[in-house]
């Protein structure tokens, strides 16, 4: 890569990597504001929603990725345009395709890069955060315990907490469990959730426990210590955590279990979103592919290249909605995953013909007018 090679690298990748930081932004807040039901329903800490926001990146990226390069060099070739930078390195000698070939390299990084983060980075992030929302929302301390409240839960268990403190201690802390064949109750000075062998357990202290026998007789018993096993009370079908097709890897995607299309979806689901995460690279390809055209596939223009843009933006768009569509029909139909492929680079070769033939020399006009010269001669 030469000296100005170079720098018009830096000249795109600048607003580019500026681009998808801000929509990068922008889906990350949208992310906390979806977390906080964590927090605010399910009695999570801070530190959970801003883990399950962290792993909920490489998802948004694998998406944001190819919107913001195809804006980010929107931005730059605009104005490298319009300062009359690339008319500059033109006189200069340089070709159309060495000026060309800095936008492609960085089309081809951003969609190696895409490529990676679906292929290893996307299914661990969702897997983690999959386990970490399945922890939450089968956490019996955020399903059954709210401060100064009357909590019913499965199986006839009701539970009261007068007070929650920082550090997750409950106290004062009652439990009524009817079954329908007894009634019992629990209360204790203190408790906390607890997990013993990987089942949950409610450790109870300075507490007492009342039932009545089947004689009718009170059967009382006080404690120092007690530990309450909570995993009757727990549906089995929750105690399992349930993947969708975007946590799984592309070995599992393309050859499912029988027990993961049980849980996750189709094979014509885990199928179509394989194809899916192989072809969303390719999108980037036609993003810089049209930005160019959009720019360079007219003439110079010092009012702007605003209608060029529109256009451009309008076809990307469409392309990517398409995309979108093919993904929910392959699930239905084999045949349409081979699509996934074509309609991107189809749509980067329509967009690269056209910058190409916009950039040659129209061979008819100069021939008029050198015929136009030589008549007047």
């Amino acid at each position: 890569m030469t000296l100005i090679q170079g720098y018009l690298f830096r000249q795109i990748a600048r607003p580019v990597v500026g681009a998808c930081a801000a929509l990068a932004g922008i889906g990350i807040l949208s992310q906390t504001l979806e977390q906080l039901e964590f927090v605010v329903e399910r009695g999570a800490s801070l530190w959970v929603m801003v883990k399950l926001t962290t792993l909920a990146v490489p998802q948004l990226l694998s998406v944001i990725l190819p919107i913001g390069l195809f804006v980010g060099a929107l931005i730059a070739l605009t104005r490298l345009q319009r300062e009359q930078e690339l008319i500059a390195a033109f006189a200069g000698g340089m070709t159309r395709w060495a000026a060309i070939r800095p936008a492609a390299l960085l089309a081809v990084i951003v969609a190696a890069l895409t490529l990676s983060i679906n292929v290893a980075v996307q299914p661990w992030a969702q897997r983690a955060a999959r386990d970490e929302a399945f922890a939450v929302r089968s956490d019996l301390a955020a399903l059954l315990v709210e401060e100064g409240r009357f909590v019913k839960g499965p199986n006839g268990l009701t539970v009261y907490v007068q007070e929650i403190e920082q550090n997750g201690l409950l106290t004062n802390l009652f439990v009524h469990i009817d079954d329908g064949k007894s009634v019992s109750t629990w209360n204790a000075t203190e408790a906390r959730f607890s997990r013993i062998a990987g089942e949950p357990y409610l450790l109870l202290g300075q507490g007492s426990w009342q039932r009545y026998s089947s004689d009718g007789v009170l059967n009382h018993l006080q404690f120092d210590n007690h530990a309450f096993p909570l995993a009757a009370f727990m549906d089995e079908a929750d105690q399992a955590v349930r993947y969708k097709p975007s946590d799984l890897y592309l070995p599992q995607l393309f050859a499912p279990s029988p027990q993961m299309m049980a849980t996750a979806g189709t094979r014509g689901e885990l199928t179509a979103e394989g194809h899916a995460r192989l072809s969303a690279p390719l999108y980037a390809l036609t993003a810089m592919a049209m930005a160019l055209t959009a720019i360079l596939g007219g003439a110079f223009s010092r009012t702007g290249y605003g209608l060029r843009v529109a256009k451009a933006a309008g076809a990307f768009l469409t392309v990517r909605i398409v995309g979108y569509g093919l993904v929910a029909a392959g699930a239905w139909n084999p045949w349409v995953n081979v699509l996934q492929y074509i309609v991107p680079i189809a749509a980067a070769a329509a967009a690269l013909r056209l910058l190409f033939r916009a950039l040659r020399p129209r061979r008819r006009k100069v021939g008029r007018r050198t015929a136009v010269l030589e008549a007047s001669a």
